[in-house]
């Protein structure tokens, strides 16, 4: 039975990149997203042997199973073109290539997957990752190292675990098979569109409804205005719904699409190293083979930018409460210069500092207790002192207690 739905592929070198080495492909059941890595040449080449290889696969397909299991065997195989590849022109040794494939057979979807390009799933309003990033963050996030929103912005965000490369013929491979139903729309990407922007965006244009040429158009934008670092690719496919159904005709987009990124390019004169003699160096690559002595480095490095990090919490806390405390003790320093005249239970009282408690703790004191009974004052200057008379400086302070002796009755004290 022939998948019924209607898709697009889009590829985009991005806004930093100078090539592209994703590549994509969407046919009438199979949809590929291959991210490479590797330099100019080796991500070029190694996601396009693997577009190449994989649409061979565009077929109708007795059950579910015999599509999961061509999936697996394709994949596997492109492993070995690319160890082969490399035995024929050494200075591409260290490609590599994503790879998230998903096949329509009747009413399911097979998917397989190996690196950090992404499946989701839209239904009902709502956006789901399908598979799984074979990243070391994500271990990081799996072991509740750090949080999802951390992983976005890691340092090490990069740095794949599993990856389609020249360096293991028996890739381990995420393989499984999901129920779909009509109105589902099935999202395949590359980093350069997931790494950006975020699920909740890309939901909310998903959810727009338009067809997908029009929606995929829509996703590069939001990658292009987030600045775009890497190659964005995108895949999508309406499961039946309104829109109309797909020609029969692939589209192949990125590197696969054009000669050269299937060729495989001559060797290059120049200085070798003794590890990859002659390779060509990356463009800022953003995927990595880790050894494990690499992995083990990379994880004592996790742990030390966490204690560093931890370590400048501690030293802008201790600086932010030492700022404060020196603020505080300066404000009482100034309180302390200010003077007030009340009264105590019975009697007139010169203060020192302001008419202000904070908390328990009260920013005036007695400074002298002049001895004037309150009863001995007019009703009108006794309630003035009980609701405390201000003064500019102790002079001041003096000045009013010797102009309420001059007021008293003779004989006062």
């Amino acid at each position: 039975m022939v998948f019924e739905g209607s898709s697009t592929a889009i590829s985009h070198t991005g806004k930093v990149r100078s090539n592209n080495q994703d590549s994509g492909y969407c046919g009438s059941n199979l949809f590929v997203v291959a991210d490479g890595m590797g330099g100019h040449a080796g991500g070029d080449v190694a996601s396009s042997l693997a577009v190449h290889r994989l649409k061979e696969l565009d077929h109708a397909y007795a059950s579910t199973t015999d599509a999961e299991r061509e999936l697996r065997d394709a994949i596997s195989d492109t492993a070995a073109e690319l160890i082969d590849t490399v035995a024929v022109r050494p200075e591409l040794a260290g490609m590599g290539t994503t790879v998230s494939a998903l096949v329509m057979v009747d009413d399911y979807a097979v998917v397989a997957h190996i690196g950090d390009s992404r499946v989701y799933l839209f239904r009902d309003g709502a956006l789901t990752q399908i598979t799984t990033d074979h990243t070391f963050v994500q271990r990081l996030v799996d072991s509740g190292r750090i949080t999802p929103e951390e992983a976005r912005y890691h340092p090490r965000r990069s740095v794949l675990m599993r990856v389609l490369g020249d360096m293991d013929p028996d890739p381990e491979i995420d393989a499984f098979i999901m129920p779909t139903q009509p109105g589902d729309r099935w999202l395949l990407c590359s980093d350069g569109l997931c790494g950006v922007v975020d699920d909740v965006h890309t939901g909310k244009v998903l959810g727009q409804g338009y067809a997908p040429g029009r929606t995929a158009d829509l996703l590069l934008k939001q990658a292009l205005d987030a600045g775009a670092p890497d190659n964005v690719t995108i895949v999508l496919v309406d499961v039946g719904g309104n829109h109309p159904l797909a020609s029969g005709t692939p589209t192949i987009v990125g590197s696969a699409s054009t000669p050269q990124g299937v060729e495989i390019p001559a060797a290059r004169s120049g200085r070798s190293s003794w590890l990859h003699p002659a390779r060509q160096a990356a463009n800022e690559p953003t995927h990595y083979e880790p050894a494990l002595e690499y992995l083990e480095e990379v994880i004592e490095e996790d742990r030390r930018r966490v204690r560093r990090r931890r370590l400048w919490w501690i030293v802008g806390l201790v600086v932010i409460l030492a700022a404060l405390a020196v603020g505080a003790f300066a404000g009482y320093q100034w309180t302390q210069t200010r003077y007030f005249v009340g009264s105590d239970d019975d009697t007139v009282v010169i203060y020192r500092g302001v008419q202000q408690d904070i908390g328990p703790i009260s920013l005036s004191s007695v400074y002298n207790d002049t001895g004037i009974p309150l009863a001995d004052l007019p009703v009108y200057q006794r309630m003035a002192i009980e609701e405390t008379v201000s003064a500019r400086s102790l002079a001041d302070a003096q000045a009013i207690v010797a102009s309420i002796r001059r007021s008293l009755p003779e004989g006062s004290p």
